[in-house]
């Protein structure tokens, strides 16, 4: 048998993909870019958990949302834009490569901005992204003539932000950044971030493929549900440290997992490459509101390992608070994917169901003391999988309405 043949890509043309491409999918570098934000999700998710644990939940919120918006920018910024002029060559490889080393840079600096607000690796990780970025923008500007407004516009928008980005950095390390004006300016500078990609593409709009982002933003909720049981791993490990294995403990451990399953079904009800193709103009809001279901899946799985963890040993958290950071994460995601699903295709999920639904969740932490977390996660878990099968069963009955409605009886005149 002869060996298989290996093709190089030395060098291609960097050109707007087709928006039909057929069979496009994710290709292996862009799984192995994934896997760097494995490792940034997970620095984020544990700190935001030691917060948690200590009882400082609301004081760890805003780093852990800022971190997090870091980590999901950069991921949106590579993912649109390998939809449009992945080329697969040596350049592409070696600039996607550049950022992967941004991204664990920036995971590294994860502990120092949570605990002591010191962004400084964080921004260097993100310099350093940035410039595979604008390479990668810069190149397609240079050899795609029809999208080289909109490429050179997204590399200087994206280089002036950066510079934003590190002159809000320095005046905070001279001290010349008032602490009142550090969240407003981040604010501030997060927003022009989103407005980046509305001004580039008012030139000309990228040729990102529907079914290829619906796929990737898919394959981003499952490595985040991952994410959830890794946390939620580490909280049995330190559960498991007082040697006692209570029935707390089995209820918790056994409801996480029915309970990230359970956001996984719901997430793939719908598949969105059809959404997203009917209805291109919708995708910016489609792709921003992921964000809230990215943020909720990664501060689930920081509440489930306090969850766990707690009733192993006793940690500073009230019942109150281990509750709510369960219960919040999950009904700020049950929200968001409804809002989502809506925007690109008639929901399965019926609005009714997901209000009484999150009401319900936001509900329970308050009988924390007589039921305990343990409780608590148990009714969360089970008002998940309620939603579940109320929807698979509301889904199936207009189905089957659908296969039975007669046809219109023609008219006289031939038009129905």
């Amino acid at each position: 048998m002869p060996p298989a043949s290996t093709t190089i890509r030395i060098r291609v043309r960097m050109s707007a993909r087709a928006i039909d491409e057929p069979h496009r999918a994710s290709s292996q570098l862009e799984l192995l870019f994934d896997l760097t934000f494995v490792v940034a999700v997970a620095a984020v998710t544990a700190q935001f958990a030691h917060s948690i644990a200590d009882g400082h939940a609301l004081t760890g919120l805003v780093p852990f949302l800022q971190v997090f918006f870091a980590i999901w920018w950069a991921w949106m910024n590579f993912t649109w834009f390998a939809s449009a002029y992945d080329t697969d060559d040596v350049a592409y490889r070696l600039l996607t490569m550049v950022q992967m080393a941004g991204v664990l840079v920036l995971a590294a600096g994860v502990p120092a901005a949570a605990e002591h607000s010191d962004f400084r690796i964080v921004t260097l990780g993100y310099l350093v992204m940035r410039i595979g970025l604008v390479a990668q923008w810069l190149r397609a500007g240079l050899e795609d003539p029809a999208g080289r407004r909109t490429a050179l516009r997204y590399a200087a928008g994206l280089s002036i932000l950066q510079l934003g980005w590190i002159l809000r950095f320095l005046l905070a390390e001279a001290g010349g950044l008032p602490a009142f004006a550090d969240l407003p300016s981040y604010v501030g500078l997060a927003i022009l971030e989103l407005a980046v990609p509305r001004w580039a593409g008012g030139a000309r709009a990228t040729n990102w493929h529907p079914h290829h982002i619906a796929e990737r933003y898919g394959l981003f909720t499952i490595i985040l549900l991952g994410e959830s049981v890794l946390a939620a791993s580490r909280g049995v490990e330190r559960a498991l440290e007082a040697d006692e294995i209570s029935s707390p403990f089995i209820v918790i451990a056994v409801c996480g997992l029915v309970l990230l399953f359970a956001l996984w079904w719901l997430y793939f009800l719908i598949e969105s490459g059809e959404g997203l193709h009917d209805r291109r103009h919708r995708s910016w809001l489609w792709g921003y509101g992921h964000y809230g279901i990215f943020a909720a899946l990664a501060a689930l799985g920081a509440g489930l390992e306090v969850a766990v963890e707690q009733s192993g040993h006793d940690i500073a958290a009230s019942p109150l608070a281990l509750g709510y950071a369960v219960a919040i994460p999950v009904a700020v995601y049950l929200a968001a994917l409804w809002a989502v699903h809506a925007l690109v295709a008639e929901p399965v999920i019926r609005p009714a169901a997901v209000v009484v639904c999150v009401t319900g969740i936001l509900l329970l932490p308050l009988a924390s003391r007589p039921i305990g977390v343990a409780g608590v996660v148990a009714a969360i878990t089970a008002g998940c999988v309620l939603l579940v099968a109320v929807t698979i069963a509301t889904t199936a009955v207009r189905a089957r309405a659908g296969v039975r409605r007669p046809e219109p009886e023609p008219s006289s005149s031939g038009v129905s």
